[in-house]
């Protein structure tokens, strides 16, 4: 393993960030943070427990109730959250080099997420000075407004796939409206979460705005989710987490953003564009590593070009570029951690028994150690095998085949998840139709993933729950009050009258 791999300046310890200064565990505790390329601990980090999450929960509600930050003009906020993305931007190359070292993930994709951050950023500081809240009028009686107001402290639980940049997809709107933050990241992957501290503080945010705690999400995120000074949770991960997060916030009637789990499907019609439908669902399930929560990992083609897609699929999966995450030239790297890696060849195993393996199927050659899983596509996967119905999170794809387009719907439609679907066909009333009956919370047709920040970002059925992006954000973390005024005579029934 060459020295060049490993980044420069690796700190010793990761630590809490909690009212401007950075602090170990109460108890000293911590856990073991791993290199995903050859699973030794690199370094350590703070294990929060409920005494941290306290610690950081008092922090961002005295930030709350007593500093600036809830109180400023839009306009003030929005210069700092500018501040934050230009900051970002600049430190893109170092920010991806600690994302790709301690995630897996590829540099080129590490990097595209850094400066995705930056976007996320700028998109709430301009979103929070140009929005406009509605007024109704009833004329010459009445005038109807509304307030927005910051709700408290926000808890936000991020996961490990995309970590830098869907922290940022939660901090951007949270503080833009004005809130407080207690960020508990993702234990397999601390690192890059743990620069946030300096890039605000040198954007100048308010001291306690934004706290941290490291952690495992049976203790530090449980306690932040049963914290009754928090009042908000988004969170982002499993949908069985999800579960846990849903029971544990309903005694304190939080305000609850999930978004959960995905077994996505692009299907794939006859009159589609082969070669841009085989691009698109190749990158769909094989980028980040296929540790992407709307990876279409569920492949429905029309039968009359099932063969054809299938073996022009395999053989391009099979050309999919494996290597170290620092390479350039890589489009899978390392899965991020041996757990999940046994979890993803668990179900390698499990696809041998329940479909035709055309490509990939354990390690690539030449990467001995470490997470590394060949790209693997499995053909003529029946609805009900397990390869078919659950979550895999890794470079695994069933591709099954359909007659018609009621059954493609029926197909599509046959899971618990509804996060995300991918339509190919050059029929637009088919495409249309097809877009508004499958379950899912966000449709692409003839597209891969492209979001556009200003649409609603979320899931149906076990996929998750409410939806962020846009003014989505700005309604779930701001209170909105409904003030009328009477411009008219008093209009009203009188009890009691003498």
């Amino acid at each position: 393993m060459t020295d060049n791999r490993i980044p420069h300046d690796l700190p010793d310890r990761i630590r809490h960030y909690i009212d401007g200064e950075f602090v170990d565990s109460t108890d000293g505790d911590v856990f073991d943070v791993l290199d995903p390329v050859t699973n030794d601990t690199y370094t350590t980090a703070a294990a929060g427990k409920k005494a941290d999450i306290d610690r950081a929960v008092a922090a961002a509600k005295r930030a709350f109730d007593e500093g600036p930050w809830p109180k400023m003009l839009p306009r003030e906020r929005s210069r700092v959250l500018h501040r934050i993305a230009d900051i970002v931007e600049s430190r893109d190359a170092r920010l991806a080099e600690l994302e790709s070292f301690d995630s897996g993930l590829p540099i080129t994709q590490a990097l595209g997420q850094a400066r995705r951050a930056a976007e996320n950023f700028r998109f709430f500081a301009d979103l929070i000075v140009a929005q406009a809240d509605d007024t109704y009028k009833v004329p010459g009686r009445q005038i109807n407004y509304v307030n927005r107001k910051p709700i408290g402290v926000a808890g936000l639980i991020t996961p490990w796939n995309t970590p830098f940049m869907l922290e940022s997809w939660k901090l951007g709107p949270a503080l833009a409206t004005g809130n407080t933050v207690v960020l508990k990241p993702a234990e397999f992957t601390p690192l890059s979460a743990s620069l946030w501290a300096g890039i605000f503080e040198e954007a100048g945010l308010p001291k306690g705005v934004f706290n941290l705690v490291n952690g495992l999400g049976e203790d530090a995120g449980d306690a932040l989710v049963k914290h009754p000074d928090v009042p908000l949770i988004s969170f982002t991960g499993e949908s069985r987490t999800g579960q846990i997060i849903f029971g544990n916030a309903a005694p304190h009637l939080k305000g609850l953003s999930m978004e959960l789990g995905g077994k996505s499907p692009a299907v794939v019609f006859a009159d589609a564009d082969l070669d841009a439908a085989i691009n698109a669902t190749v990158f769909g399930v094989f980028s980040l590593n296929g540790e992407r929560c709307t990876a279409g990992s569920r492949i429905l083609v029309e039968r009359s070009i099932y063969e054809e897609f299938v073996e022009r699929y395999a053989a391009q999966a099979k050309r999919v570029k494996v290597g170290y995450p620092n390479d350039p030239a890589t489009e899978v790297g390392a899965l991020v951690h041996p757990e999940h890696y046994e979890k993803v060849m668990s179900y390698v195993e499990i696809g041998r028994s329940e479909g035709r393996l055309v490509a990939g199927g354990g390690r690539p050659e030449g990467f001995e150690t470490g997470n590394f899983v060949a790209p693997t596509v499995f053909a003529d996967v029946s609805p009900e095998a397990r390869i078919f119905q659950e979550e895999i999170f890794g470079p695994v794809v069933a591709i099954t085949p359909f007659d018609d387009d009621a059954e493609a719907l029926a197909l599509a439609n046959n899971t618990r998840y509804g996060l995300a679907a991918y339509i190919w066909t050059n029929d637009l009333k088919r495409a249309h139709n097809f877009a508004a009956a499958v379950e899912a919370g966000m449709v692409w047709l003839n597209s891969n993933n492209v979001r556009d920040l200003r649409t609603p970002f979320g899931g149906v059925k076990a996929s998750g729950l409410g939806h962020e992006g846009g003014y989505r954000s700005i309604d779930f973390y701001t209170d909105q009050q409904a003030v009328h005024i009477n411009l008219g005579e008093v209009h009203n029934p009188v009890f009691g009258k003498q």
